[in-house]
């Protein structure tokens, strides 16, 4: 009889560099990190959280990280913006608008008299010349082509408040997290059809994500970095 929901456990590993950690992107030398609190961009040692680059930005407010084209891309929420950084030095390449900036649904029916705030992006992730943009405003994972800045794809990011992303295993699938619902689901792009989905409890609040050898790597915008214990193939 399979389970009626997947609880996972957080296994907490160290504590990042930067005082608000909200974007993750495994690479085989390290794990890139973006933080929101003070615009670095970090990468440590998988092991023991050591700094191993530590460069300031030009962004504002950053909430997702990842890589491609030999560039480190970054959702600055604070600008609505997608920057293209170098790695070492944090210097910027290019910068795009963020494709689904916007009014967050909460924020939608203030009072005329009220601050309806437009915000931008939040998890990135690479593949092929194309750059998949998490968007809490639009509720969408919007899909670009950066060498003209085009949006080829959308799908639904079911919920509230999309944030990390990670590609999944399995062919045509990612991972996605809802902050707000303290859920990570497995969508295929396509069309969002889900295959899998699991909780993660309080107090933990899933904010940046990555994947490495099948393992969900998480941070929490308090300090917290570590991964999940859960298992990976769905039991329903």
């Amino acid at each position: 009889m399979g389970h009626t929901n997947k609880i996972a456990d957080p296994i907490q590993t160290y504590m990042a560099p930067g005082p608000k950690p909200n974007g993750l992107q495994a690479a085989d030398d390290g794990l890139w990190i973006i933080d929101q609190g003070n615009d670095h961009v970090y990468k440590v040692d998988w092991k023991t959280g050591e700094t191993l680059v530590d460069a300031r930005t030009e962004t504002k407010a950053s909430s997702g990280i990842t890589f491609g084209d030999d560039l480190v891309w970054i959702a600055s929420t604070g600008s609505n913006e997608i920057f293209a950084v170098e790695p070492e030095t944090g210097k910027t390449v290019e910068k795009y608008e963020s494709p689904g900036a916007g009014v967050n649904a909460t924020h939608e029916h203030r009072g005329p008299d009220e601050k309806k705030t437009v915000t931008g992006d939040h998890g990135l992730e690479w593949k092929d010349g194309h750059i998949y943009i998490a968007s809490p405003p639009s509720q969408y994972i919007h899909v670009m082509d950066v060498s003209n800045w085009k949006e080829v794809h959308r799908f639904k990011a079911p919920g509230y408040r999309v944030h990390g992303i990670a590609w999944a295993k399995e062919q045509g699938t990612m991972w996605m997290a809802d902050t707000s619902a303290g859920t990570i689901m497995r969508l295929r792009v396509e069309d969002s059809r889900c295959y899998d989905v699991f909780r993660v409890l309080d107090p933990v609040q899933v904010h940046g994500m990555t994947i490495r050898n099948n393992k969900i790597w998480y941070c929490d915008d308090r300090g917290p970095i570590g991964f999940f214990d859960v298992d990976m193939v769905p039991d329903f």
